[in-house]
Protein backbone atom coordinates (compact mmCIF):
# COMPACT_ATOMS: atom_id res chain seq x y z
CA UNK A 1 0.00 0.00 0.00
CA UNK A 2 1.08 3.56 -1.07
CA UNK A 3 1.45 6.55 1.31
CA UNK A 4 -0.89 9.14 0.71
CA UNK A 5 1.09 12.48 -0.67
CA UNK A 6 0.66 15.37 1.52
CA UNK A 7 3.32 17.38 -0.35
CA UNK A 8 3.95 18.90 -3.86
CA UNK A 9 7.46 17.53 -3.53
CA UNK A 10 6.75 14.90 -1.95
CA UNK A 11 8.83 11.37 -2.22
CA UNK A 12 6.26 8.11 -3.02
CA UNK A 13 6.44 5.67 -0.17
CA UNK A 14 4.87 1.95 -0.49
CA UNK A 15 4.59 -1.48 1.58
CA UNK A 16 6.65 -2.95 -1.41
CA UNK A 17 9.54 -0.11 -1.12
CA UNK A 18 10.41 -0.88 2.46
CA UNK A 19 10.15 -4.57 1.61
CA UNK A 20 13.26 -3.86 -0.81
CA UNK A 21 15.29 -1.51 1.84
CA UNK A 22 14.44 -4.00 4.04
CA UNK A 23 15.94 -6.86 1.97
CA UNK A 24 18.91 -5.03 1.01
CA UNK A 25 20.16 -3.52 4.13
CA UNK A 26 18.70 -5.60 6.91
CA UNK A 27 17.62 -8.99 5.67
CA UNK A 28 17.14 -10.13 9.37
CA UNK A 29 14.02 -8.29 8.99
CA UNK A 30 13.24 -9.35 5.42
CA UNK A 31 10.52 -11.51 5.66
CA UNK A 32 8.49 -9.35 8.15
CA UNK A 33 4.93 -8.30 6.57
CA UNK A 34 4.80 -4.60 5.93
CA UNK A 35 1.49 -2.55 6.73
CA UNK A 36 1.76 1.10 5.96
CA UNK A 37 0.25 2.78 9.52
CA UNK A 38 -2.87 4.73 8.75
CA UNK A 39 -1.58 7.70 11.02
CA UNK A 40 1.15 8.89 9.29
CA UNK A 41 2.50 12.22 9.60
CA UNK A 42 3.12 15.24 7.57
CA UNK A 43 6.71 14.98 7.84
CA UNK A 44 7.57 11.25 7.95
CA UNK A 45 5.37 7.88 6.14
CA UNK A 46 5.46 5.26 8.91
CA UNK A 47 5.00 1.14 8.18
CA UNK A 48 5.05 -1.16 10.47
CA UNK A 49 6.99 -4.10 9.87
CA UNK A 50 6.11 -7.58 11.73
CA UNK A 51 4.70 -6.80 15.40
CA UNK A 52 8.14 -5.32 16.93
CA UNK A 53 9.04 -2.93 14.19
CA UNK A 54 8.40 0.71 13.03
CA UNK A 55 9.99 1.75 9.96
CA UNK A 56 10.26 5.60 9.31
CA UNK A 57 10.76 7.03 5.92
CA UNK A 58 10.64 10.85 5.03
CA UNK A 59 8.98 12.42 2.62
CA UNK A 60 9.76 15.24 2.15
CA UNK A 61 13.73 16.93 2.17
CA UNK A 62 13.56 19.72 5.58
CA UNK A 63 12.21 16.13 7.41
CA UNK A 64 15.78 14.45 6.72
CA UNK A 65 17.51 15.11 9.84
CA UNK A 66 14.72 14.29 12.35
CA UNK A 67 15.70 10.77 12.94
CA UNK A 68 19.17 11.77 13.55
CA UNK A 69 18.37 14.35 15.92
CA UNK A 70 16.09 11.70 17.98
CA UNK A 71 18.89 9.21 17.85
CA UNK A 72 21.18 11.28 19.55
CA UNK A 73 18.63 13.53 22.20
CA UNK A 74 16.35 10.45 22.92
CA UNK A 75 18.87 8.23 24.69
CA UNK A 76 19.68 10.89 27.00
CA UNK A 77 16.61 12.51 27.70
CA UNK A 78 14.68 9.23 28.26
CA UNK A 79 15.96 8.08 31.87
CA UNK A 80 14.74 11.41 33.14
CA UNK A 81 11.19 11.48 31.97
CA UNK A 82 7.87 9.56 32.98
CA UNK A 83 6.79 8.34 29.97
CA UNK A 84 8.13 5.53 26.88
CA UNK A 85 9.77 7.42 23.92
CA UNK A 86 10.63 5.91 21.03
CA UNK A 87 13.65 4.23 20.43
CA UNK A 88 15.35 3.65 17.28
CA UNK A 89 17.27 0.27 16.83
CA UNK A 90 18.90 1.59 13.46
CA UNK A 91 19.36 3.76 10.26
CA UNK A 92 19.05 2.78 6.83
CA UNK A 93 20.91 4.22 3.97
CA UNK A 94 18.97 5.61 0.77
CA UNK A 95 18.44 2.92 -1.60
CA UNK A 96 16.20 1.61 -4.00
CA UNK A 97 15.47 4.50 -5.90
CA UNK A 98 14.64 6.19 -2.46
CA UNK A 99 17.09 9.31 -1.75
CA UNK A 100 17.46 9.85 2.11
CA UNK A 101 18.25 8.10 5.03
CA UNK A 102 15.39 5.76 6.98
CA UNK A 103 15.01 4.87 9.97
CA UNK A 104 14.10 1.59 12.51
CA UNK A 105 11.95 1.91 16.00
CA UNK A 106 10.57 -0.54 17.93
CA UNK A 107 6.93 -0.45 17.80
CA UNK A 108 5.02 1.26 20.78
CA UNK A 109 1.81 0.26 21.50
CA UNK A 110 -1.19 2.78 21.68
CA UNK A 111 -3.00 4.71 19.59
CA UNK A 112 -3.64 8.66 18.85
CA UNK A 113 -4.95 9.59 22.27
CA UNK A 114 -8.38 10.52 22.33
CA UNK A 115 -10.75 11.70 24.75
CA UNK A 116 -13.18 8.66 24.38
CA UNK A 117 -10.47 6.20 24.75
CA UNK A 118 -9.06 7.86 28.05
CA UNK A 119 -9.88 6.06 31.16
CA UNK A 120 -9.69 9.08 33.11
CA UNK A 121 -9.25 12.54 31.60
CA UNK A 122 -7.97 13.87 34.49
CA UNK A 123 -5.17 11.33 35.13
CA UNK A 124 -4.54 11.59 31.23
CA UNK A 125 -3.63 15.81 32.34
CA UNK A 126 -1.92 14.90 35.45
CA UNK A 127 0.52 12.43 33.32
CA UNK A 128 1.09 14.80 30.23
CA UNK A 129 1.74 17.75 33.11
CA UNK A 130 4.17 15.49 34.61
CA UNK A 131 6.11 14.97 31.49
CA UNK A 132 6.00 18.13 30.57
CA UNK A 133 7.57 19.26 34.13
CA UNK A 134 9.93 16.91 33.97
CA UNK A 135 11.12 17.47 30.33
CA UNK A 136 11.46 20.78 31.45
CA UNK A 137 13.71 20.12 34.72
CA UNK A 138 16.70 18.21 33.11
CA UNK A 139 19.38 19.79 31.72
CA UNK A 140 20.03 21.68 28.61
CA UNK A 141 23.26 21.36 28.70
CA UNK A 142 23.78 21.36 24.71
CA UNK A 143 20.59 21.42 23.70
CA UNK A 144 19.11 22.98 20.36
CA UNK A 145 18.08 25.97 20.68
CA UNK A 146 14.89 27.22 19.25
CA UNK A 147 16.16 29.66 16.46
CA UNK A 148 17.11 26.81 14.62
CA UNK A 149 14.08 24.34 15.07
CA UNK A 150 11.43 27.05 12.82
CA UNK A 151 11.44 29.27 15.77
CA UNK A 152 9.14 27.50 18.29
CA UNK A 153 10.06 28.63 21.37
CA UNK A 154 10.85 32.27 20.56
CA UNK A 155 9.41 35.04 20.80
CA UNK A 156 6.00 35.56 19.26
CA UNK A 157 7.53 38.74 17.90
CA UNK A 158 9.83 36.48 15.60
CA UNK A 159 6.88 35.61 13.40
CA UNK A 160 4.79 38.79 13.63
CA UNK A 161 5.11 39.93 9.66
CA UNK A 162 4.73 36.41 8.09
CA UNK A 163 1.45 35.80 10.26
CA UNK A 164 -0.02 39.22 9.32
CA UNK A 165 0.77 38.23 5.91
CA UNK A 166 -0.84 34.99 6.01
CA UNK A 167 -3.91 36.28 7.75
CA UNK A 168 -4.24 38.99 5.01
CA UNK A 169 -3.98 36.07 2.34
CA UNK A 170 -7.37 34.87 4.21
CA UNK A 171 -9.17 37.53 3.41
CA UNK A 172 -12.48 36.94 1.96
CA UNK A 173 -12.32 33.42 4.08
CA UNK A 174 -12.02 34.49 7.53
CA UNK A 175 -13.34 37.67 9.54
CA UNK A 176 -9.10 38.66 9.22
CA UNK A 177 -9.76 41.52 11.72
CA UNK A 178 -11.25 39.11 14.20
CA UNK A 179 -7.79 36.90 13.76
CA UNK A 180 -5.21 39.98 13.75
CA UNK A 181 -7.19 40.89 17.42
CA UNK A 182 -6.35 37.67 18.50
CA UNK A 183 -2.58 37.60 17.20
CA UNK A 184 -2.22 41.02 18.77
CA UNK A 185 -3.46 40.08 22.00
CA UNK A 186 -0.97 37.43 21.57
CA UNK A 187 2.23 39.89 21.29
CA UNK A 188 0.90 41.44 23.90
CA UNK A 189 1.05 39.05 26.65
CA UNK A 190 4.11 38.65 28.77
CA UNK A 191 7.18 36.97 27.62
CA UNK A 192 8.54 33.88 29.20
CA UNK A 193 10.87 35.18 31.99
CA UNK A 194 12.34 32.18 32.93
CA UNK A 195 15.63 30.11 31.97
CA UNK A 196 15.98 28.07 28.52
CA UNK A 197 14.16 24.69 28.74
CA UNK A 198 13.61 21.99 27.31
CA UNK A 199 10.27 21.21 24.90
CA UNK A 200 8.69 18.59 23.00
CA UNK A 201 7.60 21.21 20.51
CA UNK A 202 5.15 19.51 18.49
CA UNK A 203 2.71 18.04 21.30
CA UNK A 204 -0.27 17.43 20.09
CA UNK A 205 -2.66 14.56 20.39
CA UNK A 206 -1.33 12.53 17.50
CA UNK A 207 2.03 12.44 18.99
CA UNK A 208 0.45 10.99 22.72
CA UNK A 209 -0.24 7.34 22.81
CA UNK A 210 -2.52 6.06 24.60
CA UNK A 211 -2.70 2.26 25.68
CA UNK A 212 -5.37 0.73 27.57
CA UNK A 213 -7.18 3.86 29.04
CA UNK A 214 -3.88 5.33 29.92
CA UNK A 215 -1.12 7.94 28.70
CA UNK A 216 2.12 5.46 27.59
CA UNK A 217 3.82 7.28 25.46
CA UNK A 218 5.16 10.51 23.53
CA UNK A 219 6.53 10.29 19.75
CA UNK A 220 7.76 12.87 17.22
CA UNK A 221 10.54 14.54 19.07
CA UNK A 222 11.35 16.20 15.43
CA UNK A 223 10.43 19.86 17.01
CA UNK A 224 12.49 19.12 20.13
CA UNK A 225 14.52 22.21 21.46
CA UNK A 226 15.03 24.32 24.19
CA UNK A 227 13.61 27.92 25.13
CA UNK A 228 10.16 29.17 25.54
CA UNK A 229 8.36 26.43 27.00
CA UNK A 230 4.61 27.23 25.97
CA UNK A 231 4.72 25.65 22.24
CA UNK A 232 3.61 22.67 24.78
CA UNK A 233 0.68 24.11 26.30
CA UNK A 234 -0.65 22.87 22.60
CA UNK A 235 -2.02 19.80 24.10
CA UNK A 236 -3.89 21.37 26.51
CA UNK A 237 -7.02 22.43 23.94
CA UNK A 238 -5.88 20.09 21.37
CA UNK A 239 -7.01 16.99 23.50
CA UNK A 240 -9.14 18.19 27.08
CA UNK A 241 -12.69 19.62 26.47
CA UNK A 242 -12.87 23.13 28.14
CA UNK A 243 -9.31 23.70 28.24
Amino acid sequence: MTATQMHKNEVPTSAALVQQLLAAQFPQWADLPIQRVPSSGTDNALYRAGDELLVRLPRIDWATEQADKERYWLPRLAPYLPLRLPEQLAMGEPGAGYPWSWAIYRWLPGQSARLDILAEPKQAATDLARFIQALQAIPTDGGPDAVTHELRGQSLQWRDEDTRAAIAEMAGLIDTAAALRVWEEALAAPEWAGPPVWFHGDLLAGNVLVHEGQVSAIIDFSGLGVGDPAPDMLIAWNLFAGA
